[in-house]
């Protein structure tokens, strides 16, 4: 602990973020750069508590070695500081960026006071070792001989892999996208973070010998038979893509989309590629159903596309400003979050149930909805709360009910659990011999250090599997 009173001497700050006015005419990420020595500041903050709640599985789920790496900061180690966070964890400049950071409402510090500026520390470390040279390939020490196949290369299938690789296998990874990086790629805006980030870290993982496939969608253009066939163990990380539907009257009117649909296409249009009829909200008035992190990411997505107007309709009650009663330290806090997608303006409202959609020509061009009270469990009209809104495009952002099943999942026999995600034993295999799944696939939909977390769990039990001399045979166990 470097400085035992740094918590009272310095106040929580972290970096700016760019003019409202500039920013929504690029796509380039909104923070502003943030000098070294108010990082070293933020470092210094942290109490290195006896119980360091930020890093338990409810605070962390990779166990990031927090007090650790902050106090190397605050002492200007910063190579030593890089080295503790990759121990626990394959891609910090992920997290750092896009996480929600549990840690941090579960500091110690955040009982009575602002908590320590953790995500903004982590960022600043892994960013400082690319800029300074010091990531390099981390090669096998042996080789097995052993091979092993990822479907899917969100955070969860890239994590194994990499652990998989280091450990001194085979390892193929497939993705039905033409790019690599599951929704880092397509889903993430690039406002949130740019591409380059993605880039430099498979770079890496290409010289440590990780191979990549894309444009494969496993289950059809490969038959679930034939891997199990060529590889020694599967790892199912397809994500959670299954979207919640809105099933209402007017539903299939034009200009009425799922989030990620809309999403992808910018991320594409980014890249370079030229898209014939792509969404946009160009002069538009936008309505965006869902109130969470996917309908902000529509939010600043329509701004930078240039819309007319934008609403964002949330079906539950508006939560309090502060931490909920219901949700006390170090748990995650049930509370109002304003992204910096509000900031740039938007016509946010909750308790708004929508019932149907109507339109000209085929075209949606009007909203019905009204008021909902959240009662004993359940939504009710509120009377007299009936309106209708003139709208050009609906973008539907109500979250994911879980993995895609029909294809791959269901052709392979995996058992579900009653959430709809693919059941696993304790060492993350499905009743399927060599079939293992972890991430979203496994969960549900998540946060990104669960599925990096689950991500090494799951090359774990697989490198097990490996070293034990077994084989997958696709066979029911």
């Amino acid at each position: 602990m470097g400085d035992p009173r740094g918590f009272l001497k310095f106040a929580r700050e972290g970096p700016k973020r760019r003019n409202v006015e500039l920013r929504v005419l690029d796509w380039n990420e909104v923070y502003e750069p943030f000098p070294e020595d108010k990082i070293r500041k933020q470092g210094g903050r942290c109490m290195d508590c006896g119980v360091p709640f930020c890093q338990s599985t409810n605070g962390c789920p990779v166990v990031n070695l927090i007090p650790e790496w902050n106090d190397l900061v605050h002492r200007g180690r910063w190579k030593d500081a890089l080295k503790a966070l990759h121990s626990t964890n394959n891609f910090p400049e992920f997290t750092g960026r896009l996480c929600p950071a549990p840690c941090e409402s579960s500091c110690v510090l955040g009982i009575n006071a602002d908590p320590v500026s953790i995500r903004v520390v982590e960022w600043n470390i892994i960013d400082r070792g690319f800029d300074e040279g010091w990531i390099d390939p981390v090669l096998p020490v042996v080789t097995t001989g052993k091979t092993v196949a990822v479907v899917g290369s969100g955070p969860a299938g890239l994590a194994a892999a990499q652990q998989l690789t280091r450990a001194g296998h085979t390892v193929t990874v497939y993705e039905k996208a033409d790019r690599i990086g599951g929704l880092l790629r397509y889903g993430i805006p690039d406002f949130k973070m740019e591409k380059w980030v993605l880039d430099r870290r498979l770079d890496q993982m290409v010289a440590e010998g990780v191979k990549f496939e894309t444009s494969v969608n496993v289950g059809i253009d490969v038959t679930s038979e034939a891997l199990a066939q060529k590889f020694d163990a599967v790892c199912l990380t397809l994500g959670a893509e299954q979207a919640r539907d809105l099933p209402i009257p007017g539903r299939e009117l034009l200009g009425v989309h799922f989030a990620m649909e809309y999403l992808t296409q910018q991320n594409k249009t980014n890249a370079g590629d030229s898209l014939v009829g792509q969404i946009s909200a160009k002069d538009k008035r936008v309505v965006i159903i869902g109130g969470g992190d996917t309908g902000s990411d529509c939010l600043g997505t329509a701004h930078r596309q240039g819309c007319k107007e934008v609403h964002q309709f949330e079906l539950l009650p508006q939560p309090p400003s502060d931490r909920a009663e219901s949700t006390p330290w170090p748990m995650w806090p049930m509370q109002l979050r304003t992204s910096h997608a509000h900031e740039e303006g938007c016509d946010r409202q909750w308790s708004v149930s929508t019932t149907k959609f109507t339109g000209k020509d085929g075209q949606v061009t009007k909203l019905h909805g009204h008021q909902v009270a959240f009662e004993a469990g359940k939504f009710t009209p509120v009377a007299g709360t009936e309106f209708e809104m003139d709208v050009d495009l609906v973008l539907l952002a109500m979250g994911f009910t879980g993995p895609v099943k029909n294809g791959l999942l269901d052709n392979l026999g995996v058992e579900y659990g009653p959430r709809g995600s693919v059941s696993v034993d304790e060492n993350f295999m499905t009743n399927k011999d060599g079939i293992f799944a972890a991430g979203d696939t496994k969960r549900g939909a998540s946060l990104i250090v669960w599925a990096i977390a689950e991500g090494r769990k799951v090359a774990s039990g697989v490198d097990a599997y490996l070293k034990a001399g077994h084989r997958a045979s696709g066979s029911s166990r």
